[in-house]
């Protein structure tokens, strides 16, 4: 039996739905970080003197980037608890969805995060950085003070754009069980027998839009101040 259109089943949806926003906001709060950590190691073995790490950072960012993140999701997901049985005996079927969630999608951020901080670094000139050397300024600070802050803004609209495909990247996550926001918007679904799937779609669809409009606004916010401190350090 076909339901009639209702307004207020969007409204129900989103009242229901919105409360499981902070297991999404979990979700990408640890891929960042573990996804940064990674993508760290991959940018410094890109640098390597040792063709070995360099291939292999290398290749690693390629097999990755080619990889369809819902495939990378199972694979994680029934992967790892398989070798970790095989290698120790442990078993961590029992571990939250929400790990092997942050694991896969931390994989593929890494790659793309990488491919950001390496092209936004190569996008400050050489010459600064071995100009502050010869001033008897340490590597370090030469990198903390003089090309990471100019390789942070350059990297800034690449990175709010990497948010929002992590975001809709996570929404994947259902399929494994997570219930997040697209994991409780599939599960009203379910509960109604199929009925106001459009609507709780819909509910769906204005939660991500709100999220995405709100990241893109903080990064363009973070553009401007920074730019303006370019400008005016020039």
């Amino acid at each position: 039996m076909n339901r009639p259109f209702s307004f207020e089943q969007i409204l129900i949806s989103f009242e229901k739905i919105l409360p499981f926003l902070g297991v999404t906001f979990e979700v990408m709060l640890g891929t960042i970080i573990l996804g940064l950590l990674l993508s760290i190691l991959i940018v410094r073995q890109n640098y390597s003197k040792k063709k070995i790490w360099n291939r292999l950072s290398k290749g690693y960012v390629h097999i990755l980037r080619c990889t369809p993140s819902i495939v990378l999701l199972f694979i994680v997901f029934y992967g790892i608890p398989k070798l970790i049985y095989v290698l120790t005996g442990a078993n961590i079927n029992f571990w939250p969805k929400i790990v092997f969630v942050v694991i896969a999608l931390s994989l593929l951020y890494s790659a793309q995060l990488a491919e950001i901080i390496r092209s936004s670094l190569e996008s400050v000139g050489k010459g600064q950085y071995e100009a502050a050397i010869s001033l008897g300024i340490s590597p370090f600070r030469a990198m903390t003070r003089i090309v990471i802050p100019q390789a942070l803004v350059a990297a800034l609209p690449n990175l709010g754009n990497s948010f929002i495909s992590l975001l809709k990247e996570g929404s994947l996550a259902y399929t494994i069980g997570l219930i997040d926001v697209m994991g409780k918007g599939n599960l009203i679904i379910s509960l109604n027998y199929g009925g106001y799937a459009l609507e709780t779609y819909i509910a769906l669809a204005i939660i991500y839009w709100a999220v995405t409009l709100i990241i893109e606004f903080t990064f363009k916010l973070l553009e401007k101040r920074f730019s303006k401190g370019r400008i005016n350090a020039a």
